[in-house]
């Protein structure tokens, strides 16, 4: 009994960063949870001591957008909030804009928003001829006072004293848009939506986690886990933000990616652990097998994740760049806690981490399984289908996946208008509606920011009126063009609406109208003279080429680099090509649906959504890098499980079966938590939040079952000794492969990879 005895309970000999480190964390278990709860509580505060610096507008895009933000800010001019109550009477046989009944109503219009005292610079669509060419709509324009940025929250007063008039008249229609209104209609509805999602995220994966472990402590690790790792990188975030400015929507990023990384690590380090002890390892050996095994796996998966994160670097939009920055950090955060703070709370509760016992999920689970190993029976069933007949699960998964991806050829992307992201279920989407079919471009018009050195030089004056005059003539505006000179910053700002107006394909040919033919005739006959347009259409169209532009250098450094770490940490040319074809094709599949459901309206009734007829556009390339880098997760916990298998001795086919099955229960439980999570956002009222959540959804579904059940045995099945391919020219390279064993038994001997002779490895 005694050798026997020994031999369970030595201590296995373990090599590599996360190996080392878990054993660290286990015998100094108080210090490293005190180092975790030290470093979470300094983030916090250096955070809240630096404040968050926000991304400002004019970062927000290169280009004539961006410089126009800047000759707005660099004159310290501020942008007032523009509001402007419609007034429109219906029909043939309404009241024209000359009537006595029309200009009553004009009158008390601009009485009663002068009354609330919250307006100024109040103007009648008389003196400024904001008269519909029909003549039955004119347009009462005035801006909101204070700061433009708190606008929304002092609107309210305005808005009411419109509602009255509107009930005094009813022969007419008196409605308020701008952007102060606007935002104080879509904060009222919407405003609850996505911290009411974000909120929802957490107990919805607490109850999975509690599903799939049923035991409360060991379901309440990963998510306590996840959310020290990004209270932690909030912190971080309020630090970087001097360097690179933050926002809102990236923090929202970063807690999504966030909880998915946390739990989804956390969760691989916790069944393995669970594992090795079911087979009566004792806790210590349990520990460090988990520490060499899936402890490696989330530093090759986690170091992946960031290099994907990263790709948004690229993309030249400081939105994006936030984004993906947040979202590096939390991985990286999380990783670190998966593989330092988790051993040591593990160490510490011992078998207390299966407290809280749910006796009925717990015989549900033993039901489920079936094999020694906490394999599966429902994918022991799958792969036997599969290695089987592998052509076949090849030829019908991948043909499948082809399908469904088909549509994404004709993907159509754009920056969705307000009746395509809200539709018409607010009264304010139908104000918008109404005032550009009176007013073609009124809603949105373009901006023409006009820079010289004397703005009241005779040349400028002159370039100016031409201006004015051409813009109308040339086609691209009906009218009226406004503008506005500040003298004493030598700075102009002309209105111009587009022909096309909500319609943003001709609205485009109205911009380029504007930029290629009308400016070059006017200012650009003078010397000195800066005039960027800006506004919303052209907002659109430049970040929509700024999009298209970055997708190539985004594409290349993702793959490249996912590449190369594939290589390295698998030591296979095989498994680092089969990984990259197979995560593209689940990003495929994930664009197809996108296309099939939200462009062609196919099932958009099931989710709640609307056939918009496109895509929004920064979605495409925000899926592929968050999908990627979401997709080598699952991937490297596989593989990494299947090449320990061989390693261990067994077959490649053996080793593929044993590899899927026995991490079948923990990629099925983090795939449903992701898939629960973004399907909440899929929900939120905003079209392009339900076109991100499904996007996600979709994938993630198809990516831990269609791909990682199927195609993935299938594939490496089919290539056999091939999978371990590794050329002899690329022998220099370094090897990151020797940190993921770990020594509790005799060592056996395996074939060498590659070819060549066999090698002595640890088991």
């Amino acid at each position: 009994m005694g050798s026997a005895d020994s031999a369970r309970t030595r201590e296995p000999r373990v090599r590599g960063i996360a190996a080392r480190a878990g054993g660290w964390s286990a015998r100094h278990r108080w210090a490293a949870v005190t180092i975790w709860v030290l470093f979470v509580v300094l983030a916090m505060g250096l955070g809240s001591a630096a404040g968050r610096v926000d991304v400002k507008e004019s970062d927000q895009m290169s280009g004539e957008v961006g410089r126009a933000v800047r000759i707005i800010e660099d004159a310290g001019l501020k942008d007032p909030a523009g509001e402007t109550v419609l007034v429109h009477s219906e029909g043939k046989g309404g009241a024209a804009a000359g009537s006595a009944e029309f200009r009553a109503a004009v009158k008390d219009v601009m009485e009663a928003v002068q009354a609330t005292g919250e307006v100024t610079a109040v103007t009648s669509p008389y003196t400024t001829r904001s008269v519909s060419a029909d003549g039955h709509s004119a347009l009462v324009q005035f801006e909101m006072r204070g700061d433009p940025e708190t606008a929304s929250e002092r609107v309210g007063p305005v808005l009411d004293a419109v509602a009255k008039v509107d009930d005094a008249h009813e022969g007419l229609l008196i409605e308020e848009i701008g952007g102060a209104s606007m935002g104080k209609t879509f904060d009222d509805a919407f405003g609850s939506d996505f911290q009411r999602a974000e909120f929802s995220a957490v107990p919805v994966a607490l109850g999975i986690l509690l599903i799939a472990f049923g035991a409360l402590v060991a379901a309440l690790l990963p998510v306590a886990l996840a959310l020290t790792a990004i209270i932690a990188t909030m912190g971080l975030m309020g630090v970087v933000s001097h360097l690179q400015p933050m926002s809102d929507t990236a923090n929202s990023v970063m807690l999504l990616v966030g909880l998915a990384v946390g739990v989804d690590y956390c969760l691989f380090y916790l069944r393995r652990e669970r594992e090795e002890r079911a087979k009566g390892r004792d806790p210590r050996t349990a520990l460090m097998i988990a520490a060499a095994t899936s402890g490696r796996a989330i530093v090759v998966s986690g170091v992946t994740v960031c290099v994907a994160m990263a790709g948004m670097l690229f993309t030249g939009i400081a939105e994006f760049e936030a984004m993906g920055l947040a979202s590096l950090m939390v991985v990286a955060v999380a990783m670190v806690g998966s593989v330092t703070v988790l051993p040591a709370l593990l160490s510490l509760l011992g078998e207390r981490v299966e407290k809280g016992r749910v006796p009925f999920l717990n015989r549900l689970k033993r039901s489920e399984r079936g094999g020694a190993d906490g394999e599966s029976r429902v994918w022991r069933a799958v792969l036997t289908a599969v290695l089987r007949r592998p052509w076949t699960a090849l030829v019908v998964a991948a043909g499948a996946l082809a399908a469904i991806a088909l549509p994404a050829l004709g993907m159509h992307t754009q920056n969705l208008t307000l009746d395509q992201e809200f539709g018409d279920s607010l009264p304010i989407v139908r104000t918008y509606d109404r005032l550009n079919e009176a007013f073609p471009g009124g809603a949105d018009p373009a901006q023409v920011v006009v820079k010289a050195d004397d703005i009241g030089a005779a040349p400028v004056r002159k370039a100016l009126a031409e201006f004015r005059r051409q813009a109308v003539a040339s086609g691209a505006s009906k009218g009226p063009v406004d503008i506005v000179t500040h003298d004493a910053e030598n700075v102009a700002v002309i209105d111009v609406p587009l022909v096309g107006g909500s319609d943003q394909e001709k609205a485009e040919k109205s911009l380029d109208l504007l930029r290629d033919t009308v400016r070059p005739a006017t200012f650009g006959k003078v010397p000195g003279v800066e005039a960027p347009i800006t506004g919303q259409v052209a907002g659109s169209k430049d970040f929509n080429d700024q999009i298209v532009g970055s997708v190539v250098p985004v594409f290349a450094f993702v793959v490249v680099f996912a590449f190369l770490l594939m290589l390295l940490c698998f030591r296979s040319l095989t498994v680092a090509i089969t990984s990259i074809i197979l995560n593209l094709l689940s990003v495929g599949a994930a664009y197809g649906i996108l296309t099939a459901v939200f462009q062609h309206g196919w099932g958009a009734s099931l989710v709640g959504a609307e056939g918009v007829g496109a895509i929004i556009s920064w979605l495409p390339l925000f899926l592929f890098v968050i999908l990627f880098g979401l997709s080598m997760d699952y991937h490297v916990f596989v593989v990494s499980r299947i090449r320990e298998a061989r390693l261990q001795g067994r077959d490649t086919r053996d080793a593929i079966a044993h590899g899927v099955v026995t991490t079948a229960g923990v990629v099925t439980s983090a795939a449903v938590i992701m898939v629960a999570v973004f399907a909440i956002f899929g929900t939120l009222s905003m079209q392009s939040m339900k076109q991100m959540g499904v996007g996600l959804a979709a994938a993630v579904l198809i990516d831990a079952t269609i791909i990682r059940g199927v195609l993935l045995p299938a594939v490496m099945a089919l290539l056999g000794e091939r999978n371990w391919y590794f050329p002899t020219w690329l022998r220099w390279l370094p090897d990151m492969t020797h940190d993921e064993s770990y020594d509790d038994a005799p060592a056996v001997t395996a074939p060498a990879r590659g070819g060549g002779e066999p090698e002595r490895v640890g088991v």
